[in-house]
């Protein structure tokens, strides 16, 4: 789709400049708002060439989370115009989107297995039937953990296993209770200290009387007040049958779930930061310390999911777009969703596959005026450097330094040195369509 690799091209660029002329950005607003497309088209041929992807590994990660869409700097959207409240203040309107990413098993994104969108309705006024606890699962925003599960077994190809990975919120009992296919596992992140079948009677209580299976190192990014460090976590593990939830209708009897528990947790922080502690449940068989550590590594690409929706709303600044209504809103992100997903694939594919060709990301064009700008030269080589060394160029080219120190480039220098290589290489393509005419001209390889 031209929309797709014009915004991919420039993604942190505003629609009229990404699309080049009037025409084009025309076009562009035309398609998001005709009422005969839906998101679910938009999105369904990259469905289709993700689950392609899929067939070439054995396990996927399919990483679930939900993220809200503030359009609230826009006065022009509204209730009437199909936005609603993402937060408890009535007046923060925008969109609800809950994304299902799929991820190989050393984490890199294959692409996006599904998408919900959804405006909250304004709430009502409190009362007994307006509880949320006591309504049934049906009519919460929960069963979107459930639907997302279902939805990616139906994506995933035979003899593909597939674990489904989410942080607390999808700590729902009715998920793990759920039917699942022969080839579909959980692995969540627990949000509260559960019921289950042991003296103990709690779930915390139960896995801290498991003996310790062994410890680990995790490195832990920076973040506000703490510096980047290495934690020591003690691993320990152990199965345990999980009770229902006491406030489910007594008209449909609940058994209790087994479910094997993961207990990852640092004992003695360094003064000032907070303790990492993961209670990880999961229906993966887990018998030896190999198969713990293993979830906890497949539970910290859950990052992913998060870094997925940055680009969204950072880099593609898909809450800045002066589109009046939630249904254009809703085609614009299905189309920025593929443009997300490319960048967050080609910075993460060129760490873990670094020595492949740049050719599987790069046009000849590009990677040869990449490499004539990098190296201030007229002459690219006859052999595409790698996808790795490419990558670092075009970070420099959105300001990554490359020091020693500085680690791999994120997907921010990323994006805005492709933006700057579009035009690099644009400029590079005129120049080797015009023919020589002189000594002394730029020569292009």
């Amino acid at each position: 789709m031209l929309i797709v690799e014009n915004l991919a091209a420039q993604p942190d660029a505003s629609v009229p400049q990404a699309s080049g002329d009037w025409a084009t950005t025309k076009a562009t607003y035309r398609f998001w708002d005709n009422s005969q497309v839906q998101p679910e088209d938009i999105i369904a041929a990259h469905e289709q060439r993700t689950s392609a992807r899929l067939k070439q590994h054995s396990v996927i990660l399919a990483i679930q989370d939900t993220t809200g869409l503030s359009f609230n700097h826009h006065p022009s959207k509204t209730v009437e115009q199909g936005f609603g409240p993402i937060s408890s203040h009535q007046y923060s309107l925008g969109l609800k989107v809950h994304s299902v990413l799929a991820a190989s098993s050393d984490g890199v994104p294959l692409g996006v297995l599904e998408q919900q969108t959804w405006a909250r309705e304004p709430k009502k006024k409190k009362g007994k039937a307006n509880r949320h606890r006591n309504r049934p699962l049906a009519h919460k925003e929960s069963r979107r953990w459930l639907a997302g599960l279902v939805n990616t077994e139906l994506s995933v190809p035979n003899g593909c296993r597939v674990v489904s990975v989410a942080d607390a919120e999808a700590d729902i009992y009715e998920l793990f209770a759920l039917e699942r296919a022969e080839n579909s596992e959980l692995l969540i992140r627990a949000a509260q200290n559960r019921c289950v079948e042991h003296p103990s009677r709690y779930l915390q209580e139960a896995i801290a009387q498991c003996a310790p299976a062994g410890q680990t190192n995790v490195e832990v990014r920076a973040k506000e007040g703490q510096v980047e460090r290495t934690a020591q976590l003690t691993i320990r593990f152990g199965q345990f049958n999980l009770l229902p939830p006491s406030n489910r209708p007594k008209s449909t009897p609940l058994q209790p779930v087994k479910i094997t528990v993961i207990w990852a947790h640092e004992h003695h922080p360094p003064e000032g930061c907070t303790s990492i502690s993961w209670l990880l449940l999961t229906t993966l068989s887990v018998t030896t310390l190999e198969d713990a550590l293993c979830c906890v590594r497949w539970y910290s690409y859950r990052w992913l999911i998060e870094r997925f929706h940055f680009v969204l709303k950072s880099g593609c600044h898909i809450e800045q777009l002066q589109l009046e209504s939630a249904s254009r809103i809703m085609r614009a992100l299905a189309t920025y969703t593929i443009v997300a997903w490319r960048l967050l694939w080609l910075t993460y594919e060129a760490r873990v596959n670094p020595q492949q060709s740049c050719e599987i990301a790069l046009e000849g064009y590009e990677w040869q005026a990449l490499f004539c700008h990098t190296h201030q030269c007229t002459q690219p080589p006859s052999t595409p450097p790698s996808l790795h060394q490419a990558i670092r160029w075009i970070a420099q080219l959105g300001g990554f330094l490359g020091r020693k120190g500085d680690g791999e480039p994120g997907v921010k220098t990323i994006w805005r040195g492709l933006r700057r290589l579009h035009d690099i290489a644009s400029t590079w393509k005129l120049m080797c369509s015009q023919p020589s005419s002189g000594e002394g001209l730029p020569t292009c390889g």
